[in-house]
């Protein structure tokens, strides 16, 4: 006696003592075999949807896993509470794939290892810091994708200044969330997945965002079985940035115009340059000095440059022989270097420094060194000397 092929099949997959069932694309159990009719009781039938047979916390991940099958080729695997005819959930493994012609899931659940007390407890520990995290942290936001690209988790108090709500990335590609991003670091959405961690900055809405994409690796810490993104809003902090650096370039903006004013460059007389230093002379303030000077040397093409040290007090060791360069680099571009006012400590430290200073042209004073430049220059045009110029006067009130 033949019996027709579907119903051998039939009975088969109603005996069958293995936890079986043929789902809907859409997630509809339609039908059960009689060990998952046993395990799970009479809620299994009638079309029920295993989403809702879920625990609560595991729905996510679930629809999470049952997308990533419609959406491609390869079976997937994961684990998941299901409700049992007394109201318990057990926990289950679940191996699914689609039917040859996509229109069916088949799947295969069995008991999933119980996991050691102290583990599940650290398990539990991190689920709770991830959700304290999640719910306090204003500035963050952080979701979570599969090999496959598909999102598992999305949450974080900043989300929505991000642009999306708790949960609403879930199911949806990562190579759709990132298109802009991964074109602007000019990496592919696939290349995300090398294991290599990924900062870059972003704006949405107005905000700043400080970007973070991070591997997410199984237990030997080898293979990367997803990625991780994290998203922290760093407008304030960029605000603060901006107007540190907005300070900073106008007192660098003050320093130069008092580094101008300690030290001008006038001209008082024709093609006579005349630089008055006060206050303590460093490195630094020489360098800078010898740059401007020389450049003013140029342009006004002046025959002498007076530097007077009337009211310098201090200098250090090492500006004495800054001076005598200056001098040698004024006489370089074919002018004079005179070297006025010194005042007595100031000639000791040169002397210590045992110096070679014969080719120093020095005048007592500033008047003596207008003295000397003017007198020179008409010597060198063949006239006579010109008078000494009158004593410099205050301005009249």
């Amino acid at each position: 006696m033949e019996f027709p092929p579907d119903a051998l099949l039939g009975d088969l997959f109603s005996r069958s003592p293995d936890l079986l069932f043929i789902a809907s694309a859409e997630g509809a159990l339609l039908h059960p075999s009689g060990g998952l009719r046993e395990a799970l009781g009479p809620g299994v039938d009638g079309g029920a949807r295993l989403a809702d047979l879920a625990h609560p916390d595991d729905r996510a991940a679930l629809d999470a896993a049952w997308s990533a099958l419609l959406l491609g080729d390869e079976p997937v695997s994961f684990g998941v509470r299901l409700r049992d005819g007394g109201g318990a959930y057990r926990r289950l493994s679940c191996s699914a794939s689609r039917s040859s012609d996509g229109s069916a899931v088949l799947g295969t659940l069995r008991a999933a290892p119980e996991i050691a007390g102290e583990a599940l407890a650290t398990i539990r520990l991190k689920a709770r810091i991830l959700d304290a995290v999640a719910e306090h942290m204003d500035p963050v936001a952080f979701w979570s994708v599969n090999l496959e690209g598909v999102c598992l988790y999305n949450a974080g108090k900043a989300s929505e200044r991000a642009g999306f709500k708790p949960g609403q990335l879930v199911g949806l590609n990562f190579a759709d969330l990132y298109a802009d991003e991964s074109q602007r670091l000019g990496v592919s959405p696939e290349a995300c997945f090398d294991g290599t961690v990924r900062r870059f900055p972003s704006q949405t809405n107005g905000i700043d965002w400080d970007n973070w994409l991070i591997p997410l690796r199984d237990d030997s810490g080898e293979r990367v079985e997803g990625l991780i993104g994290l998203l922290l809003d760093v407008t304030e902090s960029r605000h603060v940035e901006n107007e540190l650096r907005l300070q900073l370039d106008q007192i660098a903006a003050q320093q130069k115009v008092i580094r101008d004013l300690s030290t001008p460059i006038i001209e008082v007389w024709d093609g006579v340059l005349t630089l008055p230093m006060v206050g303590t002379v460093d490195s630094v303030r020489t360098a800078e000095v010898m740059d401007s000077l020389l450049a003013q040397i140029v342009e006004k093409r002046a025959r002498f440059a007076i530097l007077d040290l009337t009211g310098v007090e201090v200098v250090d060791t090492r500006v004495a022989s800054h001076l005598i360069q200056l001098v040698t680099a004024i006489r370089l571009l074919g002018a004079d270097g005179i070297v006025a006012g010194i005042k007595p400590n100031v000639a000791q430290t040169m002397v210590a420094l045992g110096l070679d200073l014969t080719e120093l042209n020095t005048q007592r004073n500033l008047r003596a060194a207008l003295h000397y430049a003017i007198r020179s220059m008409s010597r060198a045009e063949g006239a006579s000397p010109a008078p000494s110029p009158a004593p410099l006067k205050a301005p009249a009130p």
